[in-house]
């Protein structure tokens, strides 16, 4: 097995993380190949050359290609362009490759294959001639804009909803930090846009055309965080059959984002404090060590100082990572921006959701004013959502009722004239007093039952089954967020 930097067929061998990641994955035969790599050299672009299907679904599992060309024949062709289409990593602009047809055909992938004409973006002929292949690299690469720049012009819209005292220093923060190579920590509430702040941060440095990874650091149980973080050698453990590039080495040049760093695991802070200090690390299973160049912005809803006092978080790690410290205010504290993100929020989803036509009415823009957000911003945005899926422009059904509680129920639940139990009333107080502090944990985690369980001390069945016995078997799930867009942006 190659390493992730080995070009299998091309004669070279790029073993450093110095070099460039690869930009080009041409899937072709030896002949193809010979021709494809000749233009690629010529003109600079850094490309992996492999000889099958699963060899290039591998190299799709932890990166992505600006395009991919392959080379069209094989019966299983659509079966192997399907699958390239949904690989983690991105092929980008795919390029088949054919073999000559009939002069007058007038769409050459409909042509020779109509199955495929929804899967390729084109098709050239074989030979391949560098003139063809300029021209339909300029076709179909150039219009293809940078994620960097969307995501930063996403990035400067939502700041400039930023109105409150404390979000105008936290912008402050981010346009002071972002100029200096340095480690961020990041707090604030769930659902406060932790994340927000820390991709400004990074779209807004010298670092901005590099990637920005993030990873979950409360996601995954020790063993998969470690190999997740810093990849493994193939053979390294049972069922490592293939080396695995892990999110430090594909944050080269970039941006690591480490989300719920307060739930790092204990046995593996020791090793992210060495690489935060000079750079390098090991893969499991691996002798040398490799060096990369990464900046690391951290976030946590948790207090890291405690956790410190408690034993949980090394404070050697604690201070590398808070060299500057950016806290993120609840929505509550900053309700002036309430009206701003409704209007930005409605006019995102009325889009996407084609509602073009909804609007916000005034005496229901009092009542989300009067609301006190418990899951903030996160919150807002899945009720605006709601409102415009149910097409509730009256806030009627997107929010739906609070089942009763226990501390709901009246006096009379034990009948007038029988003997009154001292441990039944003790029992019921108790149960009222779970379901209100299980509840409001609940709230402040956004309805996350894993989350929660870890804030209360206990596993994720016994959270189940305490909901259930308490009467909250269910309630407010449907506040939970599904939404791709709203996960990767509210941290």
């Amino acid at each position: 097995m190659h390493s992730a930097f080995d070009v299998p067929g091309s004669g070279w061998r790029q073993a450093s993380l110095e070099e460039k990641f690869p930009c080009v994955l041409v899937l072709a035969g030896p002949a193809v190949q010979r021709q494809a790599t000749r233009f690629l050299r010529a003109r600079s672009y850094d490309h992996v050359v492999v000889t099958s299907a699963e060899e290039a679904l591998e190299r799709l599992a932890d990166r992505s290609f600006r395009f991919t060309l392959v080379e069209l024949g094989s019966d299983d062709v659509e079966d192997n362009l399907h699958r390239l289409k949904l690989q983690p990593g991105d092929p980008g602009a795919i390029i088949g490759i054919a073999p000559r047809v009939r002069d007058d055909a007038s769409d050459l992938s409909t042509a020779v294959f109509p199955a495929i004409s929804s899967v390729v973006d084109t098709v050239v002929e074989q030979p391949l001639r560098d003139d063809a292949l300029d021209s339909v690299l300029t076709e179909v690469i150039a219009p293809r804009r940078p994620e960097p720049e969307m995501l930063s012009d996403r990035i400067q819209e939502e700041m400039s909803l930023w109105r409150s005292s404390g979000m105008k220093e936290v912008r402050e923060i981010i346009r002071e930090t972002s100029g200096v190579d340095i480690t961020v920590l990041v707090t604030g509430e769930t659902g406060t846009g932790k994340e927000v702040v820390s991709r400004a941060i990074h779209h807004l440095s010298s670092r901005r055309n590099g990637p920005f990874v993030k990873v979950n650091c409360a996601a995954m149980p020790r063993e998969l965080l470690e190999s997740e973080m810093f990849g493994h050698e193939r053979g390294a453990f049972t069922g490592a059959h293939k080396l695995n590039v892990g999110k430090f080495e594909s944050a080269h040049r970039g941006t690591i984002f480490l989300d719920e760093i307060g739930d790092f695991h204990p046995s593996l802070q020791a090793k992210l404090l060495h690489v935060l200090q000079d750079g390098y690390f090991s893969r499991v299973g691996g002798k040398a060590p490799l060096k990369v160049d990464v900046r690391v912005i951290a976030a946590t809803n948790q207090d890291l100082e405690r956790a410190v006092a408690d034993g949980r978080f090394r404070e050697d790690l604690y201070y590398r990572l808070n060299v500057v410290h950016v806290h993120v205010p609840p929505l509550r504290e900053r309700m002036d921006e309430v009206p701003g993100l409704v209007d930005y929020f409605t006019g995102m989803y009325a889009k996407m959701f084609h509602r073009e036509r909804f609007a916000v009415r005034p005496a229901v823009m009092q009542r989300l004013l009067q609301h006190r957000y418990p899951g903030n911003v996160r919150e807002l945005e899945n009720l605006v959502k709601r409102m415009i899926v149910l097409g509730d422009s009256f806030l009627d059904r997107a929010v739906p009722p609070r089942a009763p509680s226990p501390e709901a129920a009246p006096p009379a639940s034990i009948a007038y004239g029988a003997e009154v139990s001292l441990k039944d009333i003790v029992r019921k107080a108790s149960l009222a007093a779970e379901h209100e502090v299980i509840r409001k944990v609940l709230e402040q985690n956004s309805w996350n039952r894993v989350r929660a369980a870890k804030a209360l001390g206990i596993s994720y069945r016994a959270l189940l089954y305490k909901m259930k016995r308490v009467g909250l078997k269910g309630e407010g799930l449907q506040f939970r967020s599904t939404s791709y867009l709203n996960d990767q942006l509210w941290g």
